[in-house]
């Protein structure tokens, strides 16, 4: 099997080569903790939750990378006064550090509910000023950046006069580029109106302030993420990932960063996930149409009829393709959540399969396990790898109801197959709460008193049982060693 990944930078899929055999260095642009961390960033971190566990499960040793920006956050180059965290900061009257700290607790608190593994190394902007000044110094030497009334700017224009090329991964023309931009406050530092911060003087009212070579300031956002990548995976590296809106400028200049220090390509394939919709229409707060993430677990929102457990939620979301937009609604949902528990209870039931040697089975499982790892090696193709399982969910109730059967060896490798790609893979997990355990029970007395009825010939009895169980979607199945249920 030859692994393929969609390289933004290619335009194209590429076998995919790791520097070092049977390692990656994967680094992922993580979140500027300066609010609640919403349902987009979610579907992007958990689209490269789902690469990480894909890369492991192929084989790989991985160390992932994944950032914290708790450095001041300019949306622009221009006025200081845009800084996301003096913002945040006077809005809700607590200290920079407070607000870091408040907002990285509810970021680990929503990833950890939907079952993200966390990174090897999640690195902090603040942590790493020294490596930004040293990055800055060192492109100032080489010609690619000039100090301007305490601040520094990257010089775009000598990077393409050497032969280099600004605007590479996002193929935009520098021209373009040139005579598109917006006249911001702060410009006028600028050599060519395309240079962007590598480090910003601050303001007397500025909170958020280091000490440098040229005065006290604060870093760019840009440069933090070359910083960090370069000092835990090496000048190269394998993969970079991050949100389509990341693309440009983000990661233009971290390119730009990289090869202007050191002569090389900073990454070999750069991945990228795409956005989430909701009802059709882009998530945002001023047009209503948003929702965090615990309010579609708890319920609490205006466009869901119901609260969804984190593990329908992510199931829904592998639904998706990781470059596809993933558009989420109460449909989508609902029917996200009768899938999932149609695939639990196939594991579930799977445990209960009494296998037979003597019969040959109907069903190829090495062809199906080929194709699921055809889909899982093609670009981490989620929903391909879903509907495969589906297959192996039909055949797992034919199972149980003697319609087909299995020898002992292919019972044995199907549930430890599908248990990785259900688990370790897509890393969902069983719905275990009190009210199962008490409709579980629940059954389990009606089904003792179906057997009961059987037994004394009331006939009647059983099938108004099993007929009024099945009109509110609990189908009883009756099997040789005994009875069980399924919720439809």
């Amino acid at each position: 099997m030859q692994l393929k990944i969609y390289n933004s930078l290619a335009g194209e899929k590429e076998i995919f080569k790791p520097i070092l055999e049977g390692n990656v260095g994967m680094y992922v642009c993580g979140p500027t903790v300066y609010s609640n961390v919403h349902l987009g960033n979610v579907r992007t971190f958990l689209s490269f939750d789902f690469i990480y566990r894909s890369l492991m499960h192929l084989g790989y040793k991985v160390r992932y990378v994944r950032n914290i920006t708790d450095a001041g956050h300019l949306t622009d180059d221009g006025d200081v006064n845009n800084d996301r965290f003096v913002k945040q900061t006077r809005l809700e009257k607590l200290e920079p550090m407070e607000i870091v700290q408040k907002y990285t607790v509810d970021f680990h608190k929503v990833l950890d509910m939907f079952n993200l593994l966390p990174p090897n190394i999640e690195p902090t902007a603040t942590g790493h000023i020294v490596e930004q000044i040293e990055l800055t110094q060192k492109l100032i030497e080489r010609g690619f950046a000039y100090e301007s009334n305490g601040s520094v700017y990257f010089d775009v224009l000598e990077y393409n006069k050497r032969g280099l090329n600004y605007g590479e991964l996002s193929k935009r023309n520098i021209e373009e580029l040139f005579a598109n931009t917006r006249d911001l406050d702060g410009q006028g530092e600028k050599k060519n109106p395309q240079d962007f911060a590598l480090w910003k003087k601050a303001s007397p009212a500025h909170i958020m302030r280091w000490n440098s070579p040229w005065g006290e300031g604060f870093p760019g956002w840009h440069l933090e993420c070359t910083a960090m990548s370069t000092k835990y995976l090496g000048e190269t590296f394998d993969i970079h990932g991050g949100g389509m809106d990341l693309k440009f400028p983000h990661h233009e200049c971290e390119i730009a960063q990289g090869k202007a220090c050191n002569d090389a390509a900073p990454v070999n394939y750069w991945m990228h996930a795409n956005m989430l919709t909701m009802n059709s229409q882009r998530m945002s707060k001023s047009t209503g149409n948003y929702i965090l993430p615990m309010q579609l677990v708890t319920g609490e929102n205006d466009f869901f009829e119901k609260p969804f457990h984190p593990s329908i939620v992510r199931f829904c979301f592998l639904q998706a393709h990781y470059r596809s937009v993933l558009d989420i609604s109460n449909d989508a949902m609902l029917a996200s959540e009768k899938g999932f528990i149609r695939l639990m209870e196939a594991v579930k039931v799977l445990n209960s399969i009494t296998p037979n040697d003597e019969k040959q089975s109907g069903f190829n499982l090495e062809e199906w396990k080929n194709k699921c790892y055809d889909a899982l090696t093609d670009d981490f193709n989620s929903p391909i790898l879903i509907a495969h399982l589906f297959e192996v969910v039909k055949f797992i109730f034919a199972l149980n109801d003697n319609k087909e059967t299995i020898s002992t060896k292919d019972l044995e490798d199907l549930k430890s197959t599908l248990n990785a790609f259900v688990f370790e893979v897509l890393g969902l997990q069983t719905i275990e709460e009190n009210n199962n355990e008490k409709l579980d029970q629940t059954l389990q007395v009606l089904i003792e008193l179906r057997n009961q009825a059987r037994k004394s010939k009331n006939f009647e009895l059983s099938d108004q049982i099993r007929d009024k169980l099945l009109a509110e979607g609990i189908e009883l199945k009756d099997g040789r060693d005994g009875t069980t249920y399924v919720l439809n």
